[in-house]
């Protein structure tokens, strides 16, 4: 089949068909006489596989990962455990900064006390206070920085 056809099985837009054969992630698949890629069943498998993963989080290092595995059947696979123990871990990590991030909007939200003008609204007054004190902590930083221990 050609990239379109994989593109649509795999719904796969053809930009990333052709990242992941620069990558590495999917090899290169055979041309025609008319310079069209022929793909093959097997790439549709490697693709799907590397999309699932995707829809896991996972970082195409990870994949590439799994991926030398799958390719090596017969390896151990305590590798392929640890990858998965330390990606549960990273999502949690995530989890945690979401959360804090949804209560930190909940905050913002609570500074809107009805509809008013833009000039008095107070979600957007917050948000200039706090990234002028970003800001300012990112200076007094780089000043210490600057002046050393």
């Amino acid at each position: 089949m050609k990239i379109g056809a994989i593109a649509r099985a795999t719904r796969t837009p053809v930009e990333t068909i052709r990242y992941y054969e620069r990558e590495g992630l999917l090899p290169q698949a055979p041309r025609s006489e008319g310079n069209y890629r022929i793909y093959a069943a097997e790439h549709v498998e490697r693709l799907a596989f590397i999309r699932h993963c995707r829809s896991l989080d996972m970082a195409l290092a990870e994949i590439r990962l799994l991926l030398r595995f799958k390719d090596s059947p017969g390896e151990d696979c305590g590798a392929v455990d640890a990858l998965l123990d330390t990606h549960i871990l990273q999502v949690a990590d995530r989890i945690r900064e979401l959360t804090q991030l949804g209560r930190q909007l909940k905050a913002l939200r609570g500074q809107c006390g009805g509809v008013r003008d833009a000039g008095h609204c107070g979600i957007l007054n917050q948000l200039t206070a706090s990234a002028v004190r970003g800001r300012r902590g990112e200076t007094d930083r780089s000043k210490r920085r600057a002046r050393g221990p």
